[in-house]
């Protein structure tokens, strides 16, 4: 064995003198250890150049590389672990409440009777957390069983009183927080809903816009703002978003200018009806609050319980007043189609009629219809096509901003599950029936479009401010949700923007 390896060795040794050896016949150097070690230095060198291009350019064609930490998702399902191990499940949920001074809240409501006469007193429209006046107990057998009534969680709640009841749930969220530097969102309590209605009679503009101003110069001299530019902000304006763009309404004394303040365009804005389409603007729409506000759980699952056994006697039905001054509207037509039809019922909301203004008479009459037809108002949106809903009505729409182009959150992507759509032009001219398009939907379509309506209840409405829900997500959990998601979405898109920007400066400003 000893022999083999010697010979071996010797063997090998023979050709790296042959090597060497031709390597000199032919001129080449022979590598010396400086040498090698310049070529290692000149290789790596070449590596790393290629590297920096590389980056360089997947920097400038806008692929953001984002190290692994960025990469996480803060939205309001993710949990970490605490120190002590356990789960966290704030982490990346937490909300700090800026504490306004009075002026911009309770003060609007605490005046809700000095209106000097340009408006109705508001006080009962607003007492209750915002609730309005509980709906009464039933007088007579005929009237139902009491399942609409305050003790079950229903009330008078007026259509825009959303400021207060968003912001009495917000009291009572579960992942608030005192220090705002580990907040996720910042949330503004200033009601512009209740500011709009009490300066929309008998006022200048610049009363108008006073409230607006005074409170932009309070949030941004805030370190809160500041940290952030007030990206991670947001407010409830409890009314469609054309009451907070006077500058593009048709009327140039209709509402404030809101919307178009500098500070206003950072922060996330919730309202009742949406200016812009999905994704282009930072007012985003969440549904109107309706008339039912559970206490519990069980509230609602009783709820849907009923809805889904009652009998439905009615094809279709109609609660609404027409427009006839408003050549556009198609509400006469929908009006006609219904009175001429065995199939369809409709509560009149005319001049001096008060069918429509009872919310008893319009659940009862929705509970007992399969289809709810919804056509455009003095807007796009109707509170009615969320009572509807919550009544276990499809909804019908006839224009596709009335539920479609709004409420991403809270409604279906794919609206054929829950609702039906009619084009409005042939409505309008006559040409399109709608009972006979509603009856030729085959039952087992509809069927599936009732449990899906029924399904969808509980992220319709908004749970009494005073009381807590536990499992149950209500429409202000789905939007506190959809407001988390989007600030940590706009956050790490500044965040890569800002880091492009810094890496950019050092290719091109380093030596």
């Amino acid at each position: 064995m000893s022999r083999q390896r010697r010979h071996t060795a010797g063997t090998s040794h023979f050709v790296r003198q042959g090597d060497r050896r031709s390597m000199e016949m032919y001129g080449a150097a022979v590598p010396r250890p400086r040498l090698l070690l310049l070529l290692l230095l000149l290789l790596a060198a070449v590596f790393w150049v290629c590297v920096l291009y590389f980056r360089l350019s997947a920097l400038i064609s806008g692929v953001a590389i984002a190290p692994m930490e960025r990469m996480v998702s803060f939205a309001a399902h993710y949990e970490s672990r605490g120190e002590d191990g356990n789960k966290d499940s704030c982490r990346g949920r937490r909300v700090y409440i800026h504490e306004l001074p009075p002026r911009f809240n309770a003060d609007m409501l605490g005046g809700c009777a000095s209106t000097d006469g340009r408006w109705p007193n508001m006080c009962e429209q607003v007492s209750n957390a915002g609730l309005g006046q509980p709906l009464p107990e039933p007088e007579d057998e005929g009237e139902g069983d009491g399942a609409l009534s305050g003790a079950a969680g229903w009330y008078a709640t007026q259509q825009f009183a959303l400021d207060a009841i968003f912001h009495g749930r917000m009291l009572r969220y579960g992942c608030l927080t005192n220090d705002s530097s580990e907040a996720a969102a910042v949330f503004v309590p200033f009601y512009a809903g209740f500011d709009f209605a009490r300066h929309l009679w008998g006022y200048d503009n610049a009363t108008r816009d006073a409230a607006s101003l005074d409170l932009e110069r309070w949030l941004v001299g805030r370190p809160e703002w500041r940290r952030a530019g007030g990206r991670d902000h947001f407010l409830v304006a409890g009314r469609t978003a054309w009451d907070f763009r006077r500058h593009t309404c048709p009327s140039p004394t209709w509402g404030t200018n809101l919307l178009f303040l500098a500070a206003a365009k950072n922060m996330t804005v919730l309202v009742v009806e949406s200016s812009t389409a999905p994704g282009h603007g930072n007012d985003v729409a969440v549904p109107y609050p309706t008339y039912f506000h559970p206490r519990a759980d069980a509230d609602v699952l009783r709820w849907q319980q009923r809805i889904k056994s009652a009998g439905r006697p009615w094809l279709m039905s109609f609660v609404g007043a027409p427009r006839p001054g408003d050549p556009r509207s198609i509400r006469s037509q929908i009006i006609a189609q219904c009175g001429a039809s065995s199939a369809c019922r409709q509560l009149g909301c005319a001049s001096g009629a008060s069918q429509c203004h009872t919310p008893a008479d319009i659940m009862r009459l929705f509970q007992s219809s399969t289809f709810c037809l919804q056509p455009p108002g003095d807007s796009y949106t109707r509170r009615s096509a969320f009572d509807a809903m919550v009544a276990g009505c499809v909804p019908v729409f006839f224009h596709p901003a009335s539920a479609y182009l709004q409420y991403r959150w809270h409604l279906p992507g794919d609206h054929a599950t829950y609702s039906v759509f009619i084009p409005e032009d042939g409505v309008r001219v006559g040409n399109v029936s709608i009972e006979d398009t509603l009856r030729r939907i085959p039952g087992a379509v509809v069927r599936r479009m009732q449990e899906e309506v029924i399904r969808l209840v509980p992220r319709l409405v908004y749970a009494d401010p005073r009381y807590s829900l536990d499992t149950v997500k209500d429409a202000f959990d789905v939007a506190v949700e959809g407001v988390l998601e989007k600030v940590a979405a706009e956050t790490r898109k500044a965040e890569t923007t800002d880091r492009r920007s810094s890496w950019l400066d050092k290719i091109i400003w380093s030596e």
